[in-house]
């Protein structure tokens, strides 16, 4: 259990998809650059969902949830800023999106 103020640590944004690719010499990853309302512009976003997408190019102008606030990570020599926010697995695997549009960088509450 983690408390209220542990979780309001999170921060949940949805992201704008602009560029969705796979990563070379890997079966699940892809490289996503999402735009997020920033003055500095999209962020990088390395994700193993290759599985769960038929073409890469599926994802671009999708709006999904991203948690923005993680420390940046390198994945196989490309710095990941952000983790996209998912659900399920295998058959049950969803992407958490708003029914409607929303600005790019619209925080989750």
């Amino acid at each position: 259990m983690i408390s209220i103020e542990e979780f309001s640590k999170i921060e949940v944004k949805v992201g704008t998809v602009r560029t969705a690719e796979r990563v070379p010499e890997t079966d699940k990853l892809l490289r996503l650059t999402v735009d997020f309302g920033e003055e500095s512009g999209p962020r990088q976003i390395v994700s193993g969902i290759n599985a769960y997408v038929n073409e890469p190019e599926d994802l671009i102008g999708k709006q999904l949830a991203f948690v923005t606030n993680l420390e940046p990570r390198t994945i196989r020599g490309l710095e990941s800023n952000g983790m996209l926010f998912a659900v399920g697995e295998g058959d049950s695997f969803a992407f958490l999106t708003p029914h409607r549009e929303v600005p790019p960088g619209t925080t989750a509450h």
